[in-house]
């Protein structure tokens, strides 16, 4: 299945609205009923002429112009640019910054779009294929910015992250001072899980920063990815420099997709954390308990 039968059948809907919708489809609604109602006599040899017939004829005009419609590689274009922006809706950013990064990231895009429209021929076709490919670039720009807001919401990391470092300071004087050792054991468990959690966290925002960093750094690559577009013309040598950019392009997916799955590691690696500190404070607890049911035998 070529890409423009693809495009077609993922934005199947807004084009055939579209055509629904286009100034045309009224005149042949019009035109029809006005025939339908007004003219009823048609002499044609060898037909006995029917009202109906010119709904029959409207039906196959409105045929055409909705085929057209679909069938219009600019048409599709457009359409998929609208449903695109639609899907990626900014008003569900919350991160100014990030938001701002991707509000440029669409104006770019759909100055690409304006660039591939004004060109002829097999470059045309090229920059079309280039800006499907810095859609997809602004996909993973989204998806990073919404994990950024998924660790930037969450409150009980933000709080945790302030108290967690005076809780340790607080365990480890208490470690000094507690002179029962079964106090001392627990203790120490309580520091080791708050030690781990501050690590965690640490690695948290610091994959934040990460992220923000790779948005700024991936808005400045797609400005001049298109500063670049602006000056391709359709010689040889312009179309090389074309798949350059392409894969110029890829590369960058390439880098927000490593920072993504660094983020989703760090989440992966928190919640092993977790849950390695309590399998450990249960079998510390469990411990204890045992040597305290021990000791309560022995002393009966």
């Amino acid at each position: 299945m070529s890409s423009n039968e693809n495009a077609r059948q993922k934005v199947f809907g807004t084009l055939l609205a579209s055509a629904l919708l286009r100034w045309e489809t009224l005149v042949t609604i019009m035109v029809t009923a006005i025939l339908f109602l007004f003219v009823q006599d048609v002499n044609l040899p060898m037909l006995e002429w029917q009202p109906w017939f010119w709904l029959v004829l409207g039906g196959l005009a409105e045929s055409v112009l909705i085929a057209a419609t679909l069938n219009d590689p600019e048409a599709t274009e457009q359409a998929l640019a609208e449903d695109f922006e639609r899907e990626y809706d900014l008003r569900n950013i919350r991160n100014r910054v990030s938001r701002e990064r991707l509000r440029d990231a669409f104006e770019y895009r759909r100055n690409m779009l304006k660039l591939a429209d004004r060109s002829k021929g097999a470059m045309r076709n090229r920059l079309r294929t280039l800006v499907s490919d810095v859609s997809d670039w602004i996909t993973y720009m989204y998806n990073l910015a919404e994990r950024i807001d998924l660790s930037e919401s969450n409150d009980l990391v933000l709080r945790d992250r302030q108290q967690v470092p005076r809780k340790i300071e607080s365990v480890k004087a208490r470690i000094k001072k507690e002179p029962d050792e079964h106090a001392r054991r627990s203790l120490q468990v309580q520091l080791t899980h708050l030690q781990q959690q501050h690590m965690s966290l640490e690695a948290t925002f610091s994959s934040i920063k990460r992220a923000e960093i790779q948005l700024e750094s991936t808005l400045s690559a797609l400005g001049t990815v298109y500063a670049q577009m602006s000056l391709l013309g359709t010689k040889e040598t312009d179309s090389a420099k074309g798949q350059r950019l392409s894969i110029e392009v890829k590369d960058e997916i390439d880098k927000l997709q490593d920072t993504i799955d660094a983020m989703d590691e760090v989440q992966m690696q928190s919640l092993r954390l977790s849950s390695e500190v309590k399998d450990e404070i249960d079998r510390l607890v469990n411990e204890s308990y045992e040597e305290d049911e021990q000791l309560l035998s022995q002393q009966q």
